[in-house]
């Protein structure tokens, strides 16, 4: 093979491998973003209480209390980990138009961006393994490791 064809060679592997990482890291992002969005941008959400009244599996229902001049309802559910018990009271947003609720404060927002941990874990060893970027692999590593234990320990 000629010197140019194993330069295209190896920038196609560097191109298809960077695909990779950005196709890990969008898609995490992006479904990280779809519960993120009601805890974090506040303004105009449905905030309270939620009482866990019964739990199967990882989905709880329960009456909602609201805060300020949200509505009270009957009935919400969320889709918990396992780690709560029936009468415990958590603080919730209310998706717009639904009522399925999301987990707020720290908690909630360590919660929702879970995906995104995850993709930074994948794609780290993408970094490491295609692109030998093996410092830039130990922090993405880094940085998804300690988002899903941070999500761990304030749910």
């Amino acid at each position: 093979m000629a010197e140019g064809a194993w330069g295209l060679v190896l920038l196609a592997r560097v191109v298809g491998v960077t695909a990779v990482v950005a196709l890990l890291l969008v898609s995490g992002a992006w479904d990280s973003w779809r519960t993120a969005q009601h805890v974090m941008l506040t303004k105009g959400r449905e905030h309270g209480t939620m009482t866990l009244a019964s739990c199967v599996d990882s989905t709880c229902t329960g009456p909602f209390t609201p805060k300020g001049t949200a509505l009270a309802r009957a009935k919400v559910t969320i889709s918990l980990p396992i780690r709560h018990d029936t009468g415990a009271k958590i603080p919730v947003a209310i998706e717009p138009g639904t009522d399925k609720a999301v987990r707020a404060g720290w908690g909630g927002v360590l919660f929702a961006w879970v995906p995104l941990g995850g993709a930074l874990l994948l794609a780290a060893v993408v970094l490491a393994g295609g692109l030998r970027m093996r410092r830039t692999a130990w922090a993405a590593a880094a940085c998804g490791a300690a988002l899903l234990a941070g999500a761990f320990l304030t749910l």
